[in-house]
């Protein structure tokens, strides 16, 4: 996956765009436009903020349906996705919770979204939707019967979840690749705004090889920098909200101080490196 021919650099900050409650959710407050003008609030205060790219989510429809979302979900969700990429110049991408990763390929093949986010992809996971099974077999022949060059990130040992067994970080990462073909993987720690540890990121990155690995949640301003080294990117949304609060939508002066905080730690980075050759040359 080349990071930068999608999303122009080789270290994306991919914000989130929460949705409001979708139809047939619990939630659901029976006026679609009022979801649509919030999903252009978020993506337009995310695009000035200065990320990368953005994923369209329906975060407030929880409880979630444990694998396939109901249709009206699905034309909502492709109704944004259309509208938002006439709004912003970013590459979208799709994650419809919990684990309906065929309709978000669908939507994301009719709206030219660029990819989409897969909570289970392989394995097994205990979720408060019950038993969740990965199904890499069904998506990628699904991909393929669409023609789309749509890119699969998956998570592994996704947020709010518990495995059955106890598979290592080094053993889910590579089965999640090699076996189920996703293009990157996503690390997250274990529930919305809880940040993976750098030592999980780093086995991440040295079991995917040449392949992305994300951090899926939890990333913040006060953080960023110390974990972006470990990561090819980040995805992120909760610590942007006004005063950090996930009811709240995007704070585009918080999106902009995450993205420089970003940048300076990739620039420390580059820096520790530089002088750590320079001395390796003088020995």
């Amino acid at each position: 996956m080349d990071l930068n021919q999608i999303f122009k650099t080789g270290h994306p900050a991919i914000g989130v765009v929460h949705l409001l409650p979708l139809p047939t959710s619990p939630r659901w407050q029976g006026d679609l436009r009022t979801v649509i003008a919030r999903a252009e609030q978020e993506a337009t205060a995310l695009a000035s903020g200065g990320v990368h790219g953005l994923i369209v989510e329906n975060f407030f429809d929880a409880p979630f349906a444990k694998s396939q979302v109901d249709p009206a979900v699905v034309s909502a969700m492709t109704l944004v996705v259309q509208r938002l990429s006439q709004l912003v110049p970013l590459p979208i991408g799709l994650n419809v919770l919990r684990n309906d990763a065929c309709s978000a390929l669908a939507i994301a093949a009719c709206t030219g979204a660029k990819f989409i986010r897969v909570n289970v992809l392989s394995g097994v996971m205990a979720t408060d939707q019950g038993l969740i099974e990965g199904d890499a077999h069904r998506l990628m022949r699904y991909r393929r019967d669409l023609g789309a060059d749509i890119k699969i990130l998956a998570d592994v040992l996704v947020k709010h979840a518990q495995p059955l067994g106890r598979p290592s970080m080094t053993t889910a990462v590579q089965d999640t690749i090699h076996r189920g073909l996703a293009d990157g993987v996503i690390v997250s720690g274990t529930a919305t705004g809880h940040a993976p540890t750098v030592e999980d990121l780093a086995r991440a990155r040295d079991a995917a090889g040449d392949k992305p690995v994300f951090i899926g949640s939890g990333a913040t301003i006060d953080n960023i920098a110390h974990l972006i080294p470990a990561a090819s990117g980040v995805i992120v949304s909760s610590s942007l909200k006004r005063k950090g609060q996930i009811e709240q939508p995007i704070d585009p002066i918080r999106t902009r101080q995450f993205v420089t905080a970003m940048a300076q730690g990739l620039t420390t980075r580059r820096l520790d490196r530089s002088k750590a050759n320079h001395s390796m040359a003088l020995n």
